[in-house]
């Protein structure tokens, strides 16, 4: 099992490079950021971390393919895998609903998978062979050419998806992997393995090669009811783009979870985690002390055939840029890496 570190960029960026050189010299796999006008930008940040850090790899999961046009990923996945020295990647999705929405574009007119199918077919060969002439749905180009060339003979490219299945189905055809974000239940990761495996099984190759990896909500520390309380305070945000079938599959009422989105939607984030439950907090996060996270990730995660565990930390910095809500005695971002590497990572060597 692989361990990464997900970061909300809206730290001062001298301490999210001083994390990200703290992740790397505790050997996490890799450090994601979301690629979202909400945060400060990912790719800047990484291509100053490529030059402060030695094996950590680095890329957005996920990079958004409405917003971001996929040559211009493209070229920059290359231009990062230099700065790093071939340790790039890119987790790829048509966007946040909630952030399309802002910019006035409806989710549901945008044919989400088919457009994300094409955008990694573009990228891919734009890494593979630099130049690209196409007559697409979506994405046409002749003879469009970069120099930005990337180190690796493969730069990984994934896809991540959370409704499934055919989002899930496509991950394992058609790409290096899957990211899936905001499960927490053995329910929903047998079903995401099962149509990744059958993706997979469909181009003829071996299923349990691929980067099948949990995005979690996650907070640990020594004290865990603070840990699940930092993470309570965010739940809500997050679940508000998680759709009914998701949630079913995580064992949440999505009548529950209504009245919480909709204080989140009118932007009253105090009533929304005022109305989220704790027993709800609990299903829709990995939070506790190291063990509590640790059993968690061992009985309702692992057992599907995850192979990465991709941790969103979330600490009282991240709950005080969202929501303004002040908590005491939640670890930082810091002290929860050194936990994770300490008491979590051992558990599954």
């Amino acid at each position: 099992m692989r361990f990464s570190y997900a970061m909300l960029p809206d730290y001062p960026l001298q301490e999210s490079l001083a994390s990200i050189r703290l992740a790397d010299e505790l050997g996490f796999h890799a450090c994601y950021a979301a690629d979202e006008t909400w945060h400060k930008d990912m790719w800047l940040l990484f291509a100053a971390a490529a030059g402060q850090t030695s094996s950590i790899r680095l890329g957005p999961s996920v990079t958004p393919v409405t917003l971001r046009e996929p040559s211009l990923v493209a070229q920059a996945l290359a231009t990062l895998d230099e700065l790093s020295e071939g340790r790039a990647e890119g987790v790829l999705s048509s966007g946040n609903f909630g952030l399309l929405a802002q910019y006035g574009i409806d989710w549901a007119r945008t044919k989400p998978l088919s457009r994300t199918k094409e955008a990694l077919a573009v990228i891919r060969t734009l890494l593979d062979e630099g130049t690209i002439t196409r007559d697409g749905e979506f994405y046409s180009y002749n003879g469009l050419f970069t120099f930005a060339r990337p180190v690796q003979e493969r730069l990984p490219l994934k896809l991540g998806a959370m409704r499934g299945p055919k989002s899930f189905e496509a991950a394992g055809e058609l790409s290096d992997g899957c990211h899936h974000a905001l499960s927490y239940t053995r329910e929903a990761y047998d079903y995401a393995v099962h149509h990744i495996r059958a993706g997979a099984e469909r181009a003829g190759k071996d299923w349990r090669a691929l980067d099948i990896g949990a995005w979690v909500v996650f907070a640990t520390g020594p004290d865990g009811a603070r840990a699940k309380e930092a993470a309570r305070s965010m739940v809500g945000i997050y679940a508000s783009s998680m759709p009914e079938e998701q949630l079913v599959r995580n064992g949440v009422d999505p009548g529950e979870l209504k009245p919480v989105i909709e204080a989140i939607g009118a932007g009253d984030l105090a009533r929304g985690i005022e109305l989220t439950s704790p027993e709800v907090a609990e299903r829709l996060s990995v939070a506790g002390t190291p063990e509590e996270c640790a059993e968690k990730i061992r009985d309702e995660i692992a057992p599907s055939g995850v192979n990465h565990m991709i941790c969103a930390l979330t600490d009282s910095g991240l709950v005080k840029a969202f929501t303004g809500r002040e908590l005491d005695g939640v670890a930082d971002v810091d002290t929860q890496l050194r936990l994770i590497h300490d008491r979590i990572m051992p558990a599954f060597a």
